[in-house]
């Protein structure tokens, strides 16, 4: 696990953590159970364990299909309640979960479904969810890559492509948006004019329907340049890229190398579009339904890479959590002490909330 004093550096530097390392907790022992809750489950961990658990709940599809985030209420408690037995994590530790993208979708389009149901999370489970700001989980992002990584990280930010967001993430700057690889898929299928309701196949892809995809990224990653400095390069290591596109394009043009070129991203693109994603799948070796993502997972490999002025991407395969960042986040176990308070300013102000001071709180 990353240091709580290296994550308090850098979440000072982002301006949105409060850490106060060897400051006092309300639970002895520094005692600390975190989940990370993303798009596609929930991951557990301790402060004073090497175990993790996961549970695997899908919690963007219940959302698009109009049913609503409180679709995933009973599995979570379910989850929250038996991953810390199934790690043997000690009862007594202060709980917290760490909602991201697909909990801050939840907050944009249904806030009040959304509070009252942490608030039945919280009475069922002890977990007190916090919605966490896409500036925060870079900075956890980075301090967890960093760790893992060592001296192979090489670049100045890392890429994390999730299913609802990813995040390029840096020591003092990150970059966020709901622009997972799922979002983005099926943001491809909207600009094709595929019904919600029906199965979408992007390809083969005409060079005008290219041509709209890339009008479309470059408006949404309008604003990477602004958040990043100049010249900011990037490790991928999420798999979307590890598993996904460079196997693939290894297999395409014969090339090993842990680094994609924007020309070699481009040929892949020219080479790809042109096929049904069965002759993709057969090309890449793998197998269709995941080689549906291959052709978008380029276009946004590219993109990226217009968006920040770069002409490589680094590829090294990690298994990144939220883990180490929460665990370390003494800001978020001070609102599992002030929790009722939490969810009054949640409902009020929205992300803000958590940046707020826990300590102004009622008694």
């Amino acid at each position: 696990m990353a240091s709580r004093a290296a994550l308090c550096r850098v979440l000072q530097r982002a301006s949105l953590g409060v850490c106060l390392v060897g400051g006092g907790l309300a639970h002895a022992g520094d005692c600390r159970v975190a989940f990370d809750m993303g798009s596609s489950g929930i991951r557990a961990g301790a402060s004073n364990s090497a175990a993790t658990a996961r549970a695997d709940i899908d919690y963007l599809s219940p959302q698009w299909s109009g049913r609503g985030v409180r679709d995933t209420l009973v599995p979570t408690i379910a989850a929250l309640n038996a991953l810390p037995r199934q790690a043997a994590f000690a009862s007594e530790c202060a709980r917290v979960g760490g909602g991201f993208s697909a909990w801050r979708f939840a907050l944009a389009h249904e806030p009040v479904a959304l509070v009252s149901m942490l608030a039945e999370i919280h009475t069922a489970s002890g977990v007190a969810v916090l919605v966490i700001p896409p500036l925060q989980e870079g900075a956890y992002g980075y301090v967890a890559a960093r760790q893992l990584l060592g001296d192979r990280l090489q670049t100045s930010h890392v890429l994390d492509i999730g299913g609802g967001s990813l995040q390029i993430a840096g020591a003092s700057t990150s970059f966020v948006d709901t622009l997972g690889q799922k979002v983005w898929y099926r943001q491809l299928c909207e600009l094709a004019g595929a019904p919600a309701d029906e199965a979408c196949h992007l390809q083969p892809m005409l060079p005008a329907s290219l041509a709209l995809a890339r009008e479309a990224l470059a408006k949404r990653l309008a604003g990477v340049r602004a958040a990043l400095p100049e010249g900011a390069t990037m490790t991928a290591i999420s798999r979307p890229v590890t598993r996904g596109v460079l196997p693939a394009l290894t297999r395409l043009d014969g090339n090993p190398a842990p680094q994609l070129s924007q020309a070699r991203i481009r040929a892949a693109i020219d080479h790809l579009s042109a096929l049904r994603v069965e002759a993709s799948a057969a090309l890449a070796g793998i197998a269709p339904e995941h080689a549906a993502y291959l052709l978008s997972d380029l276009l946004l490999l590219d993109g990226l890479l217009q968006a920040t002025g770069g002409d490589a991407i680094q590829v090294a395969e990690i298994d990144l959590t939220n883990l180490p960042g929460l665990l370390a986040d003494d800001r978020a176990y001070a609102w599992e002490r002030h929790y009722a308070c939490y969810l009054a300013r949640l409902g009020e102000r929205g992300l803000a909330a958590y940046a707020s001071d826990p300590e102004t709180c009622a008694p």
